[in-house]
Order: structure tokens, then C-alpha cells, then sequence
């Protein structure tokens, strides 16, 4: 019996589902056989996911249409599905966006909702759902980082910092709850091809070209670590020994690293 088979029948909250590496969970596990609460703004992407995967796999399909940046998301989101009856299994806290740039030009405001997405709502998300699946001693969390997690960005600099909290953050959950049979799985991507450099306003450099990863890849290896109660992973050899690297780095040289590969060509 395949450890994914315990996904069978069981209902999967994926937030920023409408694109990326969010709609690329939404297929993966509807092909698993779990049912899904889809959340993200775009209602008329959701709406066409849901159709689509209700119609190909036979699975029942929530929207959620939600701005998941908003304070008061979060326990809006977790209402509506208490008022449905709707018990979450598995949550991925897929949402959340980056800012490229230096820190003293970019919009106070945007970043300011970030930082509310990135951190706020995913820990409050976590915090609502975690209790409901310890009393059903059953639950897997799916944490989205990055790689940026790993070491100072700059130009990426508040991004990159609230990736790190994600890291440190969802490992320390997953020690604390290793007794029950919830699980909190950190995934940390590297350059993948999605939505993101249309968001962030970074130019699509070189590095990228080199190691960019397909999001059903990054799904596929973070399911599969998921099911297996891992606390975190790094999606791609090649962005795993850049992580590791790091370790036997002075901070200083990290940072200067950091930068000049995200930085662009005419910077």
C-alpha cells in the first residue's frame, strides 16, 4: 500500500489555487482522490479548475473567492468552512507573492500586504486548522518557503525574510506536534515556472534559465514528502547543495552571492 494512498477520500484547502504551483496541487491531489476547497481571488480561474477536475476525477470541489492579504481572511476563510461542515485535512498554504527590489523604493503598502500573506495569514490559517485535525488524529500541513529561506536576498530582502520565518516556524511545529498524527512538511522551492517574476517585476535572468523547475515537479516531490511526515525539503538537487553550501559560508559572503544572482543583468 503507497503511503499516498491515505490521501484517498480526504478533503485538501489549497490557498492561491487559481495558478502555479497552487492550481498544480489542486490536479495532483484531486488525482489522489481528495476532495478540495479551492481559495484564491480569481473567481473565474477557481471556477473553471473546479470544473474541470469535478468533471475529469468525480471529486467534490469548493471556491472560495478570498484575498487571503486582508487581517481578517483567515478566520473568514476558516468560518465558511466550519459553517459548510467541511473538515480539512490536508491544508497547503500555497499564497503569497514576492517583491523585487531595493528595499527603500519598493511601495510600503504592498509590502505591507506581503508580509500580511505571507506570514500572518498563513500562521493563523495553520493555527485555526491545527486543532480540528489532532482531535481527528489525522492532518498534514504543506508550508510553502522557498529557497530564499536559506540565506540573506537581497533585493529580495523582506521576501526572503518571510520565507525564512516559514522554514523555522514550520519545522519548530512539526517537532511540537511529532507526537500525533499530524504532519507539518516545509517546502522550499527554488526557481519555478509560474506567475511569480509577473508579480515581483524581476527580469527572467540567466541563474533562472539554469535551474528552473516545472510546479508539477515541486508538487510531486512535496506531496510524496508530505505523505512520508518529512519537516521539510528543498525541491531540486541543484537548489538542495546551494542551500547546503551555505551552511560552510560567512554570512557576508552568503549575501553577496545571494545578490548577484538575483540581481539583473543591467543592475
Amino acid at each position: 500500500m503507497s503511503k499516498l494512498d491515505k490521501f484517498h477520500g480526504k478533503t485538501a484547502l489549497i490557498t492561491g489555487a487559481s495558478s502555479g504551483i497552487g492550481a498544480e496541487f489542486a490536479q495532483q491531489f484531486a488525482k489522489l482522490g481528495c476532495n478540495l476547497v479551492l481559495v484564491a481571488r480569481r473567481t473565474e480561474r477557481l471556477n473553471d479548475l473546479k470544473r474541470q477536475l469535478s468533471e475529469e476525477f468525480g471529486i467534490r470541489v469548493q471556491v472560495v473567492a478570498l484575498d487571503l492579504s486582508k487581517p481578517e481572511a483567515a478566520l473568514s476563510l476558516f468560518n465558511t468552512t466550519q459553517e459548510q461542515h467541511i473538515d480539512v485535512d490536508i491544508l497547503v498554504n500555497n499564497a503569497g507573492f514576492g517583491l523585487f527590489g531595493k528595499f527603500d523604493e519598493l511601495d510600503w503598502q504592498r509590502e505591507l500586504e506581503m508580509i500580511q500573506l505571507n506570514i500572518h495569514t498563513l500562521v493563523q490559517l495553520t493555527k485555526l486548522y491545527v486543532k480540528p485535525m489532532q482531535q481527528r488524529n489525522f492532518g498534514h500541513i504543506i508550508q510553502i518557503a522557498s529557497t530564499t529561506a536559506y540565506q540573506p536576498t537581497p533585493l529580495y530582502a523582506s521576501y526572503g525574510a518571510t520565507k525564512a520565518f516559514v522554514l523555522a516556524y514550520g519545522e519548530a511545529l512539526n517537532y511540537e506536534i511529532r507526537h500525533s498524527n499530524v504532519h507539518c512538511t516545509v517546502v522550499s522551492p527554488g526557481i519555478t515556472r509560474t506567475e511569480f517574476f509577473e508579480v515581483s517585476g524581476q527580469k527572467f535572468t540567466f541563474f533562472h534559465k539554469l535551474t528552473i523547475k516545472e510546479a508539477r515537479d515541486v508538487v510531486r516531490i512535496a506531496i510524496s514528502k508530505s505523505a512520508r511526515g518529512r519537516s521539510s525539503v528543498i525541491t531540486g538537487w541543484f537548489n538542495t547543495l546551494l542551500a547546503f553550501s551555505v551552511r560552510f559560508s560567512p554570512r557576508r559572503l552568503a549575501t553577496m552571492v545571494g545578490y548577484f544572482m538575483m540581481r539583473n543583468k543591467d543592475d
